[in-house]
Parts: structure tokens; C-alpha cells; sequence
């Protein structure tokens, strides 16, 4: 127990972490250590991911289907089929179709003899959020199954009680990139000492409260607490209001989102600085050196001086810079320096740094615990 009386340690109940290095292709493994799930934000090469994690991706969001942000589909379902545990993709307009042409190009005359049932569920989403589905069974040999379609308001693509995942819409060329957000809900902490005046034991029950809560269970909703002391077995109901107010604390959880592939224009800037904005750990591709500006115009990506100023305008705590081109090998020092000094130094130089965490060099985020 901590010394203002908080039991246990207020810590991520995830870890986020780049797949490949800086120079590799894109992608942000999320791993949800405690609900032995994980999400990838695109899916380029991802052989450097051990089977048992891959095993436990459940959800895929693809920004868009370049070949370096969307090959190593092919990988996670060589690994994954045969599994009882299907997968979930999310892409931009056209995603239904090109997952469709994707898989067609395999034979699947042995597929269906499999025992467990693979499934691949894919939702498209357009510019104006409507969103369309497709489902792919390994029993019906992936042909196109469509399904009801529906919106993702305000982005939202995929929420469960513990976290939600939103999207927005970019220009990268003349095609749409998406940027994504992980959005945790909000740690619950018991605080032990109000445990203590009540005379109520830790254990099972706290869990199952914390579960309520998060459901929105109503404040009469009756709480069982069941204990053993030395004379023997003892029973207490406490509704769910009460235990709120008396023992709970409620810390908002964290914001980590993923940007690459995005032109620097004017919407763009735009629709990142709200999208962003107080972001706890931004990823977002820098890919060249500001000198090199107007090859950056041609091939629609952001500088690294560009990719700073995105993260400053949006007031987010901790970043890291990826997707550098191969043409700065051995340079990368000088990408990090650039999109540093955009970051946290203001244009004109004259008022000190931002107070921020440093620039993360490497990608591996702290291990999580539960909260």
C-alpha cells in the first residue's frame, strides 16, 4: 500500500510499443497485458512479434493499405489459423475490398476441414464516419459475407468498458489515411485506509465492484462482501453509491494515438491539433529532414520539424518520431534533434523548453499492472 493510502500502484493496464525500430515499417503494438488481448495500429512487417503475442491480437486498425502498412496481414492469419480466436480489422474506404482481394489470392480447398472456425471481421469507414462490414469464415473458405453497416459517431470504432478506440480522417495523396487514438477509461483506486474505517477486507469482491462500476451499475445496486475471520465466516451488503463516494477514487486514464502517412497541409494541422490534443504519448511518423521539405510535399508526408509542431499545437506529454527514410541511415540523430527542437521549443527560441517528458528514443513503454 502506498503512503496516501491508495493500494497498489497507479500504473497503465497496458503497454504500448512500436513494432519495428524508427527505419522499420510503421506499426504500434498495443498489448493489454491483463485481458490477454492486444491491437496492432497497422500491420506491416510484423516477424519480429513472438507467436504468443500475435496469437493474442485480437483487433487491427489499418491506416491505410500501402504494402508497408498492411502486408503482414498475411502473417498474423498464417500464425493465427486454426485458432478458436478470430480477428477484427478496421481500414478506410476501399479496406473491405482490397481484405477481399487479399485473401482470394490464396486456395482454400482444405480450410473448411479445420477444426475451429476462423473469422475475420472488417469494417470500413468513410470520410463522413459511416461505417460498412464484411465477414470473412475460414468455413465458408473467406468469401465476402456483408453485414450490417452502421457509423462511428464522433470516430469511435471500438468501445468496451475498460477502453475505446477513435479515428479521423487525413489526406495522404489523394487517398485517406487514418489516425487512431487509444483512449483508456478511468483507473479506479481503493483507498485502503477507507477499507479500514469500515472495517472491510480487501479481496474478490473489489474486483466484482470495480466491474460494476465500469458497466454504469446503478448506485442501489447491492454489493455482497464476503469474508473469513477467526470466528468463522461473515457476510456485509453495501450499495454500490455508498461504496463509491466512501472507498474508490477515479484518476483518468491515458491517451496514446498514432499518425503516419499525412500530407502538412492546413486540414490536416487542422483536424490533428483537436484530434491530439493532451495526448499522453503521441507516435507520429517524421520522415524527413525539414531541408528536404519539398520532397516531403511529393511523397505527402511530414518532416520532422512538421511532425513537431503537430505534437506542440496539441500539447501532448511524451512522443516518439518513426517512419524515418532509409535515405538518413545513420542520421537519425539528426531527425530526433529537428523534431525535438519543434517540439518542445517554441518558434522563436526566446522562452525555454516545454515542461515535458524528454523525446522517447527507444519504444518499449514501462511494464503495466492492473489498476
Amino acid at each position: 500500500m502506498r503512503a496516501d493510502g491508495i493500494l497498489g500502484t497507479v500504473r497503465s493496464i497496458f503497454r504500448a510499443e512500436l513494432v519495428n525500430r524508427a527505419f522499420g515499417d510503421p506499426g504500434v503494438l498495443v498489448d493489454l497485458k491483463f485481458e490477454r488481448r492486444a491491437m496492432l495500429f497497422d500491420i506491416g512487417d510484423i516477424a519480429v512479434l513472438p507467436t504468443r503475442i500475435l496469437l493474442r491480437v485480437s483487433d487491427v486498425f489499418v491506416s491505410h493499405t500501402h504494402m508497408d502498412h498492411f502486408s503482414g496481414f498475411d502473417h498474423l492469419l498464417r500464425v493465427c489459423l486454426g485458432r478458436d480466436r478470430g480477428v477484427t480489422l478496421y481500414g478506410p474506404e476501399k479496406f473491405i475490398t482490397h481484405l477481399e482481394h487479399k485473401l482470394a489470392a490464396y486456395t482454400w480447398n482444405l480450410v473448411e476441414n479445420y477444426e475451429t472456425e476462423f473469422v475475420v471481421v472488417a469494417h470500413e469507414i468513410d470520410s463522413r464516419g459511416l461505417v460498412q462490414r464484411a465477414r470473412f469464415r475460414s468455413t465458408n473458405r473467406f468469401q465476402r459475407e456483408a453485414l450490417p453497416g452502421g457509423a462511428a459517431s464522433e470516430g469511435v470504432l471500438l468501445e468496451t468498458p475498460l477502453f475505446r478506440v477513435r479515428s479521423v480522417p487525413l489526406e495522404h495523396h489523394d487517398i485517406t489515411s487514418l489516425a487512431f487514438a487509444f483512449e483508456e477509461s478511468v483507473h479506479i483506486n481503493v483507498l485502503k485506509n477507507r477499507l479500514d474505517d469500515l472495517r472491510l477486507p480487501t479481496g474478490p469482491w473489489l474486483t466484482e465492484l470495480k466491474k460494476r462500476v465500469r458497466e454504469g451499475a446503478a448506485d442501489s445496486t447491492r454489493i455482497r462482501v464476503q469474508w473469513r475471520t477467526r470466528s468463522g465466516p461473515r457476510v456485509q451488503e453495501m450499495e454500490l453509491g455508498e461504496l463509491k463516494q466512501k472507498v474508490l477514487e477515479f484518476v483518468p486514464g491515458q491517451k496514446i494515438c498514432y499518425v503516419t502517412d499525412v500530407a502538412d497541409n492546413e486540414r490536416n494541422q487542422a483536424a490533428l491539433a483537436t484530434f491530439l490534443q493532451g495526448a499522453d504519448l503521441l507516435f507520429i511518423e517524421a520522415v524527413f529532414l525539414d531541408s528536404d521539405r519539398a520532397h516531403a510535399e511529393r511523397k505527402a508526408h511530414l518532416t520532422a520539424r512538421a511532425a513537431g509542431a503537430i505534437a506542440r499545437a496539441a500539447g501532448v506529454k511524451s512522443a516518439v518520431p518513426f517512419h524515418f527514410s532509409p535515405r538518413y541511415l545513420g542520421r537519425e540523430a539528426d531527425l530526433r534533434g529537428e523534431f525535438a527542437e519543434a517540439w518542445l521549443y517554441p518558434q522563436n527560441g526566446t522562452d525555454g523548453p516545454r515542461p515535458c517528458e524528454a523525446i522517447r528514443s527507444g519504444c518499449r513503454r514501462e511494464e503495466p499492472a492492473s489498476d
